[in-house]
């Protein structure tokens, strides 16, 4: 029996040969504007915040403009819950009283 490299053999695998593929990961941004100053900029996900309603009118995302400090709430349809949720931004599921 020869000696592969195969972990927990006598010359096994080195964290360098297991991380060898593995590539390094860019932070997801998000490109958003304030109806406010009219600014434009990147966001980061811990920036935001999705609150999903039981309707379109209750699901929304937000953020505080970072030039000229307005809290911003926009609608988030389909497509734009989908991108928030995958970028890794938090989630705030809301439940009807009713």
């Amino acid at each position: 029996m020869s000696e592969s490299g195969a972990p927990g053999a006598p010359g096994g695998m080195t964290a360098a040969v297991a991380f060898a593929g593995m590539r390094r990961v860019s932070p997801v941004v998000f490109k958003a504007g304030c109806p406010d100053c009219r600014g434009r900029f990147e966001l980061a996900a811990s920036a935001l915040r999705l609150a999903i309603g039981a309707t379109s009118r209750t699901t929304f995302y937000s953020f505080t403009c970072p030039e000229c400090g307005s809290a911003v709430r926009k609608p988030a349809g389909e497509r734009v819950v989908e991108l928030l949720t995958g970028g890794g931004v938090r989630t705030l599921r809301l439940h009807s009283t009713v």
